[in-house]
């Protein structure tokens, strides 16, 4: 049966995902789900991702959810290239980044794309159709978020916690690649696969100043873009009309998220 891909072409988390898929060489079926559409809502999804999140993988029938866990699936059955460390302590360390990642920056990361460029794609929706969308989320204090991040975009109490959160992520990546190679040590690993769709993000979104004060950074993001699996990974799925949207929203942005940079606390 193969190997199938439930994802999105702009999901951060399905990025990684083919980004696995590209590095290794692997043949996939699409199941391309629009978000906005609220496909993986759908009931026959849900049987699959209860969840009701991208990506999801079926590999010979049987069913994989969670984009590490896909990930470290994949590595695992279909072993070659190997994409962790051989070391213990690296593969340690690879292991400690993806589950800060998950644990922390990856929330952070739709609030900073949210406040800033996808509000726009809410705001332009009839206002019964909005309303109907903020009523869908069923978690009381998340719909409030999502309101306030709509309504306030980078004035939303939330988008002020997450300038502290990308300070320290990048600032520790910048450290870490300025003592070895690739984020968990010599060679190029799962941890790599993980942060690249994040700092494409960043990217996206023209926040160019969080990468250019950091040259080790810069460094590993352009040999991640000149690796054949970019290609198959992002750039064969990039939706250039998000790409426009968080280029124009970002530029426009750039200014007041700098001045707010400057006075943010010391990163958790």
């Amino acid at each position: 049966m193969g190997i199938e891909l439930y994802h999105a072409d702009m999901s951060t988390c399905a990025q990684k995902v083919r980004l696995v898929l590209g590095e290794k060489g692997l043949k996939w079926t699409s199941h391309l789900l629009d978000l906005r559409r609220r496909d993986q809502h759908a009931p026959a999804y849900l049987t699959l991702n209860p969840n009701g999140v991208v990506p999801t993988l079926v590999h010979d029938g049987r069913v994989v959810i969670e984009s590490t866990v896909i990930c470290e699936y994949l590595d695992d059955a279909f072993p070659e290239p190997p994409m962790r460390p051989a070391d213990p302590l690296e593969c340690a360390r690879m292991r400690i980044w993806t589950k800060r990642l998950d644990e922390r920056l990856h929330y952070y990361t739709g609030v900073l794309s949210g406040s800033i460029a996808f509000r726009h794609q809410h705001l332009a929706r009839p206002a019964d159709e909005l309303k109907a969308y903020l009523d869908g989320i069923p978690d009381p204090a998340r719909r409030e978020r999502q309101r306030r991040q709509i309504e306030y975009g980078i004035e939303a109490e939330q988008f002020a916690e997450a300038l502290p959160v990308f300070d320290r992520f990048l600032t520790d990546m910048e450290t870490q690649l300025s003592q070895t190679s690739w984020l968990a040590g010599a060679s190029y690993s799962l941890a790599d696969v993980a942060y690249t769709p994040y700092v494409i993000r960043i990217d996206e979104l023209r926040l160019r100043g969080w990468l250019e004060s950091r040259p080790n950074l810069c460094d590993w993001y352009a040999r991640i873009r000149a690796r054949p699996n970019f290609g198959p990974g992002y750039i064969d799925w990039r939706n250039d009309s998000y790409v426009v949207l968080m280029n124009e929203t970002g530029e426009e942005a750039w200014p007041r998220i700098e001045a707010m940079s400057r006075t943010v606390p010391a990163g958790i």
